[in-house]
């Protein structure tokens, strides 16, 4: 198979393309398989999601942890440590930030510390590989 490439000079802006927001998501592991069905429910199946570990400024509620003997409670405390998360990103128009946003909170919040962080991004552009699309429609 052949592969032409398509040279930047080649490539224009696409002018009538809506604004993107890129959202990512940092939630709880737990948490992945609501997410991903509550997205795809509202509409926004397309999203890529890899482990990735992190804290916030909490340090987790040791004291209910089973596995922690109380003995070493004092030490396990005083360390930061980096707790399993799953990182979703996920480009969307303008227009569907808003649904994003309020979709990915509904599926995670609990109301307890650890339920994650959202950040939304501005996004100048996106190209379809396959074609050299550009613009809003290369998220369809």
């Amino acid at each position: 198979m052949k592969v032409t490439p398509f040279p930047a000079e080649d490539r224009t802006f696409n002018l009538k393309a809506k604004l993107m927001k890129l959202i990512l998501a940092m939630i709880r592991i737990a948490k992945m398989s609501e997410t991903k069905i509550a997205l795809s429910d509202a509409g926004l199946p397309s999203f890529t999601a890899m482990p990735v570990l992190g804290r916030g400024k909490g340090h987790g509620d040791l004291e209910k942890a089973p596995f922690v003997d109380p003995e070493h409670l004092e030490l396990i405390s005083e360390m930061p440590r980096l707790k399993s998360k799953r990182m979703i990103t996920l480009v969307v128009t303008d227009e569907k930030k808003d649904l994003a946003v309020e979709t990915i909170i509904k599926a995670n919040h609990t109301g307890r510390s650890g339920d994650g962080r959202i950040f939304v991004i501005d996004t100048v552009d996106s190209i379809r590989v396959r074609t050299a699309e550009t613009g809003d429609i290369t998220l369809d």
